[in-house]
């Protein structure tokens, strides 16, 4: 069976104020989000049409918005909210998304990773 076509944003800079101590969460930290995306319609039925598929500019938009909306404890937490609100906003079958944060020493980053469906 042929991969489900799919849209991809990746490592998407986003601020956000997270981190367990509080001390962590004053300054905002760039995270990067990385999500893949598959629409409820293949590539192929769109017909050069962008109202026929997923805006990734908006999606990026609103992932931005989102991350910026409150404080947070734990990248999971972004995550998970990343997921839903995308999945309910959209028409997508399935969402996938990574946060990446660089916050432990002698790493190159700490990252979550989600699939949801619908």
């Amino acid at each position: 069976m042929p991969a489900p076509d799919t849209i991809e944003i990746r490592r998407l800079r986003v601020l956000a104020h997270i981190g367990v101590p509080d001390a962590e969460r004053i300054e905002p930290q760039t995270l990067l989000i990385t999500v893949r995306m598959v629409p409820g319609q293949g590539f192929s039925g769109l017909a050069d049409d962008i109202t026929r598929t997923i805006d990734y500019q908006a999606v990026a938009l609103e992932i931005q918005a989102l991350a910026a909306a409150r404080p947070r404890r734990l990248i999971e937490t972004l995550a998970v909210e990343t997921a839903d609100r995308l999945l309910g906003a959209h028409p997508l079958r399935s969402v996938a998304v990574t946060i990446e944060k660089h916050i432990l020493p002698d790493t190159e980053c700490v990252a979550v990773h989600l699939e949801r469906s619908r």
